[in-house]
């Protein structure tokens, strides 16, 4: 008698076991425990009830995603229908490995379900031999089936990975903090290798980028002229320091520079200014990533400050999961674990402190700024992660939200409640979405009437060709029958040796042509018939005698 059945999930397919006999002390005693080994006795404990084997890859790949999900595929309730024992008193007890999928099962079809105890050491030796324990299923091919729905798996969580756009704004935000080091580092030298030639530039322009640039175009002082004058507007934006550049390089206090050590110091300074450029190039990327990704937190706090809180974090789906205080000291972690350890006082703001509403406030206000500001964070997080349109209305709101508090640290000035304010964005943000779902399914639409045109066109494409395909076969067999003719006719002519004789076959414009002969011709050809014929009898003539 079968006490309780045991579903297993494997790459070839599901398999339903019924136990036979069972002990729920004995089972787990360690001699019971290592007899799960032998094939031999394992066998006589359960037996195989049914499989079902899936059809393909793909499908294996559904299923195996819908159970480690928790979700009851199609495939596994049909076949769990069709196998377990239905009616009688007592609910059928089915045995699964996954506590999960096995609630799911309980409430779908209502089952009894068990798991762990005997149930994991069953499932244990089931996987053990269960290319033994089904028929015409080999140890190769089991493993083949694993190895390549593993591979499927794997590739299918990579692709649909939910953190794949936070990466990229992790590793732009790097590669930005790292480019403003090197930018700064690499100008000093231009200021620290040029200002031996011409000092005094360093005192009229302190902006890196617009130096390497004035480096570059300067180049040798004691050449620069009022020429040069509107050039050195262009990168200085005022005539005063153009003039004043000017005069110094007049008077100038600098050593004279060699032309080599000169093209080296416009090679590196343009190089500096390469730089420089590709670094506003990769702001307008990140900006154009948070606006995808998190466009809340990013109206709320700003680009860069957003994206370093999510690299901060790892991703945004941990920074939602983080509380406010968290939020509000995520950056100052060593400030806060050696207040703790010292018993002094905790940090008010980490990375939020690049914020310009804690600039703004007043040095008894920030610690209370910081903490408003940490909270609406993440709220603005929360928003992005788990929203399905993304819109900036919540991010919007909960900036002036900010800003009325801050104006009312300073003026005392009430600000708004925030259930009224959230009520405003909710129905402004569900507009913007409707307005953005639009959109999509415009473009979904333009791009299927693309599709279809193409196919037209290349299905119109393939029938001219087999048209002029036709069109040519026909006009070679018309050119083959036309020259067959022509050759039969010139045989023709030559057995004739010159005498036409008009066939019934033959069309009109042939005989015409053929006709057309010499009168001079012919009457030759009949001449020497003629003599021919006299020649054969006086042989005749000659031979009788």
């Amino acid at each position: 008698m079968v006490l309780l059945h045991v579903l297993f999930e494997h790459a070839a397919g599901y398999a339903l076991f019924g136990v036979k006999e069972v002990e729920e002390i004995g089972m787990l005693l360690p001699q019971v425990e290592e007899s799960v080994l032998n094939i031999g006795k394992f066998s006589s404990v359960i037996r195989l009830n049914a499989f079902f084997p899936f059809k393909s890859a793909q499908a294996a790949l559904e299923n195996i995603n819908a159970i480690s999900e928790g979700v009851v595929h199609a495939d596994l309730k049909l076949f769990l229908e069709t196998n377990l024992p239905s009616g009688g008193k007592k609910k059928p007890m089915l045995g699964v490995s996954d506590a999960k999928i096995g609630a799911t099962l309980q409430e779908e079809l209502n089952l009894s379900i068990q798991t762990g105890g005997v149930v994991a050491e069953i499932i244990r030796g089931v996987r053990l031999h269960f290319h033994s324990l089904v028929k015409g299923l080999t140890a190769q091919a089991a493993s083949k089936a694993q190895l390549g729905l593993g591979h499927s798996y794997s590739r299918a969580k990579v692709k649909f990975n939910v953190n794949r756009a936070d990466n990229m704004i992790i590793q732009s935000i790097a590669l930005l903090d790292q480019l403003d080091k090197d930018i700064n580092t690499f100008s000093m030298r231009v200021r620290e290798w040029y200002g031996y030639h011409f000092p005094e530039l360093i005192k009229i322009v302190s902006d890196n980028s617009s130096y390497c640039k004035l480096a570059k175009l300067i180049g040798n002082r004691k050449e620069l002229s009022e020429e040069s004058l509107e050039a050195l507007e262009e990168i200085t934006m005022d005539s005063a320091k153009a003039q004043a550049i000017l005069d110094a390089s007049r008077s100038s206090m600098g050593m004279d520079i060699s032309p080599i050590d000169l093209i080296n110091i416009e090679s590196f300074s343009s190089r500096v200014v390469s730089l420089t450029k590709y670094r506003q190039e990769l702001q307008e990327y990140l900006r154009s990533k948070m606006g995808q990704v998190a466009p809340n937190l990013a109206a709320l706090i700003g680009d860069v400050v957003g994206a370093r809180l999510i690299s901060h974090a790892g991703s945004l789906t941990n920074l939602a999961k983080y509380p406010a205080s968290t939020v509000q000291i995520l950056g100052a972690e060593k400030a806060l674990f050696r207040a703790l350890k010292t018993r002094g006082n905790t940090p008010k703001y980490g990375l939020i402190f690049h914020s310009t509403f804690i600039g703004r406030a007043a040095a008894k206000n920030k610690g209370r700024i910081s903490r408003y500001l940490a909270n609406k964070c993440t709220i603005a997080s929360r928003i992005d992660c788990f929203s399905e349109v993304p819109t900036c209305v919540f991010g919007d709101k909960l900036r002036d939200q900010v800003e009325e508090r801050l104006s009312f640290y300073e003026t005392g000035e009430a600000p708004r409640k925030n259930l009224d304010v959230m009520k405003e964005a909710v129905a402004e943000a569900s507009e913007a979405a409707a307005e953005i779902k639009r959109k999509l399914e415009k473009k979904e639409k333009k791009k299927r009437k693309r599709e279809k045109r193409k196919l037209e066109a290349l299905s119109t494409a393939e029938g001219d060709d087999e048209v002029e395909k036709a069109n040519g076969d026909a006009e070679e067999d018309t050119d083959t029958i036309k020259k067959k003719k022509k050759k039969q006719a010139a045989e023709e002519e030559i057995t004739s040796n010159g005498v036409v004789e008009a066939t019934p076959g033959k069309k009109k414009k042939r005989k015409i042509n053929v006709v057309e002969v010499e009168p001079e011709v012919t009457e030759e050809a009949d001449v020497t018939q003629v003599e021919k014929k006299k020649k054969k009898k006086k042989k005749a003539a000659e031979e009788d005698e």
